[in-house]
């Protein structure tokens, strides 16, 4: 017998800033029945209150106020100048509009705005967020199921974490290395964030096509689980090739259904495929094997990639090359260390996607080993470097010191779970959203918790 819960409620921090912009759709009423607002007001801190002026009228609030629609499904709200694609390169700024509850809180000085609605409302906007409504309904089926299990495996994880009061350590920090991970620390106040960070909401400005709608009502509370549990279900725009275990990007803890998947219907020839092993990462990375994410289709990747990521052509395989003065400057920028003149960066550990986990970073002043592979990439780019699986070639020597430093790399994202544009190359081969799901949560089930 399958277990059934009802139909939960998801809180999404869309934007913190020092004032925000918004428009009230319909009446919003507090929840204490004493507020009552409609149109447009900006929201700004005054000391530990918060402020929310019109034209009109001036309204002190409390910390934490909810305000909820008197009509959910035709009242809405819209926020201005919201960032997506926070940090990535092509971040840029737009208004959306949102369905639910809006709630004001006080978070690090500044004031976030926090959309609260039910799951199935949110994962809609979510697979329009993530990829275009027109997509095949295979791959949107599958990734509704993927997005809800990620989401309720992270709100379970936060219940857990708050019962426990168990510090969640994201690394650790010795003379020689420094690694860190990036993965639940930031999200205390609410369950998810509205960027990459998290998964890409937008409410419903993205909702252009039925498709969307139709594949998160088709797949009502479909999660994939593993031994009775919701599975923590990670995807990425590209894996590269090969998929990699989740320990290795995130906390030391496997998951059996996270591991390395050859994403092909076989195993590529001419390739040793053990890519902790450098000689094969190397070969690997350097070339272009067969995989599904390996594909140039405009027609596929204008479903997976929205407007702004098709301006990325090279995610499966890309280079990017440095100057010493950029590399050195960049390294000491986003680490806040002075490694000096960069001599070299030596893979010390690979994933067995040819990520590297651990990166020695040598130079003239200092030298130390540096991971995970978000950590690697924020030190590598003024915003993310597509990946952390790459191979380095140094040129120009003076002195012994390289002048420039090529990096030439595989995918795009982390890598782990699900690969966006190989699911989508799966649907439109004929693949079921189920085949597409085991395809990459190997050992997991399909199951439905609620109706």
């Amino acid at each position: 017998m399958e277990m059934q819960i009802p139909e939960p409620e998801v809180s999404v921090a869309i934007l913190s800033d020092d004032e925000i912009d918004l428009v009230l759709y319909g009446n919003f009423t507090s929840t204490d029945g004493n507020l009552i607002l409609n149109g447009r007001y900006k929201a700004f801190l005054r000391g530990e209150k918060i402020i929310l002026k019109s034209e009109e009228k001036e309204v002190e609030i409390e910390n934490g106020t909810l305000f909820i629609p008197q009509e959910f499904e035709s009242d809405s709200f819209v926020l201005r100048d919201v960032i997506i694609g926070k940090r990535f390169h092509w971040e840029k700024k737009e208004n959306q509009r949102f369905l639910g509850s809006i709630k004001f809180l006080i978070e690090n000085n500044k004031i976030t705005a926090v959309n609260i609605l039910p799951v199935e409302n949110y994962l809609t906007s979510v697979i329009s967020s993530e990829m275009s409504a027109t997509s095949p309904k295979e791959l949107l089926k599958a990734h509704a199921i993927i997005s809800r299990s990620w989401l309720l495996a992270q709100m379970e994880k936060s219940k857990e974490l708050m019962g426990t009061q168990r510090k969640y350590d994201t690394g650790w920090e010795t003379e020689t290395e420094l690694i860190k991970w990036y993965d639940r620390e930031d999200h205390k106040l609410y369950d998810v964030c509205a960027d990459d960070h998290c998964q890409r909401y937008q409410g419903i400005t993205k909702l252009i096509a039925h498709n969307a709608q139709n594949a998160v009502q088709e797949t009502r509370g479909l999660v994939l689980t593993y031994e009775g549990k919701i599975c923590d279900t990670r995807f990425s725009k590209s894996c590269g090739g090969i998929t990699e275990p989740f320990e290795n990007v995130w906390e030391p803890e496997p998951k059996p259904y996270l591991t390395k998947v050859i994403d092909y219907k076989f195993e590529p020839d001419g390739y040793e495929l053990d890519l902790t092993v450098e000689e094969n990462a190397q070969k690997w990375i350097r070339n272009s094997p067969p995989a599904f994410c390996n594909t140039t289709d405009e027609k596929i990747l204008s479903q997976v990639l929205l407007d702004y990521d098709q301006e990325t052509k090279d995610f499966y395989r890309w280079k990017k090359e440095y100057s010493q003065a950029e590399i050195s400057k960049l390294i000491r920028e986003k680490s806040g260390i002075d490694f000096g003149d960069i001599i070299d960066l030596i893979p010390v550990e690979r994933g067995e996607s040819g990520r590297i986990i651990k990166l020695k970073v040598t130079g003239t002043k200092k030298t130390l080993t540096v991971g995970k592979e978000l950590y690697i990439r924020k030190i590598l780019s003024d915003t993310h470097l597509y990946s952390s699986a790459f191979v380095v070639d140094k040129y120009g020597y003076e002195n012994e010191i390289p002048q420039k430093f090529v990096l030439t790399g595989a995918g795009w994202g982390h890598g782990v779970g699900l690969c966006q544009i190989g699911a989508a190359v799966m649907s439109h081969m004929g693949y079921n959203f189920d085949e597409i799901l085991l395809h990459y949560f190997k050992g997991a089930s399909i199951k439905r918790i609620y109706r």
